[in-house]
């Protein structure tokens, strides 16, 4: 394959849930905040608890700043090209260039027939969509006279070109079938399977369609954008299927994509948002780093061979630079052992090992519950500063107090939990196996900067206290806190929990 030279974008996959609508705007900022690059909306008109998506890209437009946004993919039978046309170009303007389309011919047609859309053919709806891209174009491209056409499925008689985006919308296609791929590689500028839909496994020989098309219309194949939507498990061991295991699992596999078929956007269908901030901080800047690597290796006569995911992952991207304790709990630096398979153990060792999960999801859902209640006390302070009055500022001073003492009683949890960890648990576990002696002692480090986070969040807490003004600061160490702790109890339990059960130890 090729060199396609696009740029590698992430991004997430949103279900339009009208009933989780609040939970939908919270990811796609927080997809803009921690640095993903597009966020796609799947497109079912017909389907009565979605909210509408061109509707909720529009929201999603005004909430952000930076990620790109598009329909996955748009169900063409109930968007009229010319008013696809206009709605496209008109979020873009408005976003700042921001717009892509997906682009589907069809499918549940009965479904859309019950919207009063037409039931067509599989013939009939890749030409519907083929005539589609012509319209989109055509009142994309500036002119004095009236565009015109005469197709079997949509007509134009004079309308006039406009709004035109500020930058040229790709028009990327759902496609798995001979004649969707054909046209693809034809007229599109990207392809957008699904991996429900397409394994890994299958992508070589639609690629082959894809490009082939393209080199008889006489087009560059690497100038069509391959995004893959994806679905997977973040896990303490990898298992057997596509994306389930531990980011570097992820990172490996999705760099083999990119060198291998020229994929350079994984969108990830995701509705937590932990699971959105690991493929994000960890597992996109892992695939970015091999890639250039491996790249820039085979643009030299004098490499020798290809770059390991376990190098690639040693860049974290931007946070881990702005935060040194992330930057310590890299992923690549960790020490690891082989794995043995926990289920060969008899039941009541591997509760015992389970143990460790039981206590580490305690820990999580006290932190989860105190980056709620901080969200809850910001919500208050805007509150508080719009209405003014001495209630709401009285109000608001003990709301400061009741967070400051939520993080204190869990900051002296979490050390106090540390602590029995190290004077009993590690010791105990190092003496029984000698080769867990490196893992040992990395989570003591670990620990460490930990316990100079809790600090920083202490003295955060304080200044908060003296003054209302610095919750931000508070936000910002809670939000480091979550990061390097989750991090850390994942690579803990990834390591210790087989050993506890089979040596049988009492934690």
């Amino acid at each position: 394959m090729a060199d396609f030279g696009h740029e590698l974008w992430f991004g997430a996959f949103l279900t339009p849930d009208a009933a989780g609508h609040h939970r939908i705007v919270r990811q796609a900022v927080l997809a803009d905040d921690i640095g993903l690059d597009i966020v796609g909306i799947q497109d079912h008109p017909y389907q009565p608890v979605f909210l509408d998506t061109w509707t909720l890209l529009s929201t999603l437009a005004g909430r952000t700043e930076r990620v790109r946004l598009f329909p996955d993919v748009v169900n063409l039978p109930l968007r009229p090209p010319a008013v696809l046309a206009r709605a496209a170009a008109s979020l873009d303007i408005l976003s700042g260039g921001r717009v892509e389309l997906g682009l589907g011919s069809g499918a549940f047609w009965d479904g859309i027939a019950a919207m009063g859309g037409p039931r067509r053919s599989p013939g009939d709806a890749v030409d519907a969509l083929e005539e589609a891209i012509t319209v989109l174009r055509a009142l994309w491209t500036p002119g004095d006279e009236g565009v015109r056409l005469d197709g079997r499925h949509y007509r134009l008689e004079g309308a006039r070109p406009g709004p035109f985006p500020p930058h040229p919308i790709g028009l990327w296609l759902g496609a798995y079938k001979r004649r969707m791929l054909e046209l693809t590689g034809r007229l599109g500028d990207g392809w957008v399977p699904s991996s429900g839909y397409a394994a890994p496994g299958e992508l070589g020989a639609m690629s082959e369609i894809v490009d082939a098309a393209a080199e008889r219309a006489g087009r560059d194949p690497a100038e069509i954008r391959r995004v893959y939507n994806i679905a997977g498990r973040f896990s303490g061991a990898a298992g057997e299927g596509f994306l389930d295991g531990p980011p570097a699992v992820w990172a490996e596999q999705l760099t083999e994509l990119a060198l291998g078929h020229g994929m350079s956007v994984f969108v990830l269908a995701v509705d937590d948002d932990r699971d959105l901030k690991v493929f994000a901080e960890e597992v996109a800047p892992a695939v970015r780093e091999a890639v250039a690597r491996e790249r820039a290796r085979e643009r030299r006569p004098d490499a020798e061979g290809p770059i390991g995911i376990s190098q690639a992952a040693q860049a974290k991207g931007s946070p881990a630079k702005e935060a040194p304790a992330r930057a310590v709990l890299d992923e690549a630096t960790r020490p690891r052992l082989p794995k043995r398979d926990l289920a060969a153990l008899p039941p009541r060792q591997q509760a015992n090992g389970q143990r460790l999960v039981l206590i580490h999801d305690h820990l999580r859902r006290e932190l989860t519950q105190i980056r709620d209640a901080l969200e809850q006390v910001a919500a208050g302070r805007s509150d508080a500063a719009a209405l003014r009055s001495m209630i709401n500022e009285l109000t608001m001073r003990q709301n400061y107090w009741t967070l400051g003492t939520f993080c204190a009683s869990y900051c002296r949890l979490l050390t106090t939990h540390h602590t029995i960890e190290d004077e009993h648990m590690f010791p105990m576990l190092a003496a029984a196996q000698k080769s867990l002696a490196p893992v040992v002692a990395r989570l003591e480090e670990e620990h460490e900067v930990i316990a100079g986070v809790l600090t920083q969040l202490d003295a955060a807490l304080v200044a908060m206290i003296e003054d209302p003004d610095r919750l931000d600061g508070v936000r910002d160490q809670v939000e480091l806190l979550s990061d390097v702790l989750l991090s850390h109890l994942r690579y803990e339990e990834e390591e210790l929990v087989e050993p506890i059960a089979r040596l049988n130890l009492d934690i």
